[in-house]
């Protein structure tokens, strides 16, 4: 009972197969494809229509390697067989991965194209219903079928078919063309291009060695060998499909063409469609015996005019080679059969595949491609395991020297980047009694402390010096306004006018912020220094000091100048005549305008900082000596105002 079910889903999956077939073949039909009158065209365009029925042209060759990868046929011996139950996961993975690729709104029916093209190559490899199929003829079939550049699928035909040192192997060169050339047969074209025995010697008459650019050549050479003239053929025709032609046909007056156009080389302008060459249509004078040029895309004539004359005006001739040279010796890639395993059959996205396909219209259930799942499982297993023992097994003893060797070089390596892991964490982790101890650091210590010792007593000596200067400056102001508000008349007007007192702008100071601040230093004086002194908190010592000496040098030079405008009589000649002795070495000194001329001239960033200190030093010990003069000077003219009085 259960062998008669069996039966019965069997018998029931192969009428459906064969009905899918009879539709393909009459779709096929119904294209007229059999009223082309040229073999060669006929069998283009059966095989273009397969190809676009089922949604080849959108794959490329490269596609077709990446299915073959991810399903392990690239670890497979070409010789070796599996059902059709593989071959529909081969299908199912390229056809998953092209609706990935594709946008949403070009989405392909899968189901569908897998359907077609499996029940396609079966009938094509496998009419007697065997449901086994080599991995050879696979990749030749899938190859040859596909979409892509032609010269992309030689090459990957060739690597198939040569051996290791890029030499093409003659008895596979055969058994590709016995199965490639059953493609035509499929499609009834079997009379015109059939595989026999003299098939190999029209393509390489010569036994000789073939590599990778002479079978480029001879395949892509024009004409092509007369039992493959129909696959350029094929690519020529999915070039052409969209171009344009804006030329009437002389046969059927159509006012535009497309795909190819044919001009006679005997009639004047007379040119026809595909489909009316192809049918082998003329009219008027001219014969399907003539001569006819065959153009895949329109040049209008003044761009022909002009490429005729770049031609005959051109040095070197601008033909192009048909392909590109490789070179003679194949580079050897890497060989991954024994690291990386094939994919495995029982993957999510195989249990997803196998229970999305309705069982009716394929081959075999779901129930023999799971346990083909299951074979292949332990097939890895112990694929993996024979790589296993091949690693420990294998290897000569100079090997095995190189590889202790190594391994103890590694050891040694690892051994000494823990030391000096551990030798970092111990000196990162220091306790504070042990860096006490270390004397460099305690010398540095004590330097840096002596250090900021010197700078503090400069700085409060600094500061004391200023306190003074200042006091003695409010003593002075104060006694200028004890000698009279108004000025002498024989006073000169430049000294009669308050000048005012420049004000610094703000500068950084380097040095550590002094405990005393200047307004503290201001206390008890006078309002015309506090006034100068104003912004004391933010000011520069040096410009205050600067500011100072100017003040002091410009009230000095007004006051000798009053008393010596108001000096006179006899009694007091030798008084001025010693004073000046005195003071002569005060007054020669430079005047605030030439100082400060003199400061200009010097750059900001530039100000040598001993000479500075040198020239205010000078400044402090004139100011005393003109102090002590004008003491000096103070007890006389009170004297000899007293005697006036009386």
């Amino acid at each position: 009972m259960v062998m008669s079910e069996g039966m019965t889903e069997e018998c029931g999956a192969r009428s459906g197969n064969m009905a899918d077939r009879r539709q393909l073949f009459a779709e096929m039909r119904a294209q007229e494809f059999d009223s082309i009158r040229l073999s060669t065209y006929r069998t283009a365009c059966k095989l273009r229509f397969i190809q676009k029925k089922c949604n080849l042209h959108l794959v490329d060759i490269w596609n077709v390697i990446e299915a073959f990868r991810e399903n392990g046929l690239n670890t497979m011996d070409l010789n070796t067989e599996f059902t059709v139950a593989r071959l529909e996961a081969i299908l199912s993975t390229i056809f998953y991965q092209l609706n990935k690729r594709m946008p949403s709104t070009h989405q392909i029916n899968v189901e569908q194209s897998i359907n077609l093209l499996l029940n396609f190559l079966m009938a094509t490899y496998d009419p007697e219903g065997l449901g086994k199929i080599s991995v050879f003829v696979v990749k030749m079939a899938l190859a040859t079928v596909c979409g892509g550049k032609i010269l992309d699928k030689l090459r990957y035909v060739f690597s198939q078919i040569s051996d290791n040192t890029g030499i093409m192997i003659y008895s596979q060169f055969d058994q590709f063309l016995r199965e490639v050339l059953k493609l035509p047969v499929t499609v009834f074209e079997g009379p015109s291009f059939g595989y026999t025995e003299q098939t190999t010697r029209t393509c390489f008459p010569q036994q000789k060695q073939v590599s990778l650019n002479a079978f480029l050549d001879t395949l892509m050479s024009d004409p092509p060998p007369q039992c493959l003239v129909w696959l350029p053929l094929m690519h020529r025709l999915a070039n052409v499909e969209n171009v344009f032609h804006p030329v009437e046909c002389s046969y059927c007056h159509s006012e535009s063409m497309m795909g190819f156009r044919y001009r006679c080389q005997r009639c004047h302008n007379y040119q026809l469609c595909q489909d009316c060459f192809w049918r082998g249509h003329a009219s008027g004078s001219h014969s399907n015996q003539h001569q006819m040029k065959e153009y895949t895309s329109w040049k209008s004539p003044a761009k022909k005019f002009s490429s005729a004359l770049s031609k005959s005006l051109s040095c070197a001739s601008t033909r192009e080679p048909l392909h590109p040279m490789f070179p003679d010796v194949p580079e050897k890639p890497l060989n991954l059969a024994h690291i990386v395993p094939p994919r495995p059959m029982n993957s999510m996205s195989d249990l997803m595949l196998s229970h999305s396909m309705p069982s009716a219209g394929l081959p075999f259930s779901n129930k023999i491609l799971l346990e083909n799942n299951s074979n292949n499982q332990d097939e890895e297993h112990s694929l993996i395991a024979r790589y296993a023992s091949r690693l420990a097994t294998n290897g000569t003893p100079m090997q095995r020297q190189l590889i202790a060797e190594l391994e103890n070089k590694n050891r040694e390596i690892l051994q000494e980047i823990q030391r000096l892991r551990q030798q970092h964490e111990q000196a990162s982790m220091l306790p504070p009694d042990k860096a006490q101890q270390n004397p460099t650091l305690l010398a540095e210590l004590r330097l840096l402390r002596q250090r900021k010792d010197e700078l503090e007593q400069r700085m409060s000596a600094l500061q004391e010096s200023r306190r003074e200067l200042m006091v003695q400056l409010e003593q002075l102001m104060m006694l200028l306004k004890t000698q009279g508000p108004g000025p002498s008349p024989r006073s000169s007007p430049s000294h009669t006018v308050s000048r005012p007192i420049p004000m610094p702008t703000q500068a950084s100071s380097a040095g550590t912020t002094p405990t005393q601040t200047p307004q503290d230093s201001l206390m008890g004086v006078g309002g015309d220094v506090q006034e100068a002194f104003a912004q004391g908190s933010r000011r520069n010592l040096r410009n205050d000091l600067l500011i100072a000496a100017d003040s002091i040098t410009n009230t000095m030079s007004s006051l000798v100048k009053e008393l010596n405008s108001e000096a006179g009589g006899e009694t007091e000649s030798n008084t001025d005549s010693e004073g000046r002795l005195q003071f002569e070495d005060p007054v020669t000194s430079p005047s605030s305008e030439v100082y400060l001329a003199q400061l200009s001239t010097r750059k900001p960033g530039h100000i040598d900082t001993d000479s500075y200190e040198n020239d205010l030093v000078q400044e402090l010990e004139s100011e005393l000596k003109m102090e002590d003069f004008l003491k000096q000077r103070r007890d006389p003219e009170k004297a000899y105002m007293v005697t006036s009085q009386e």
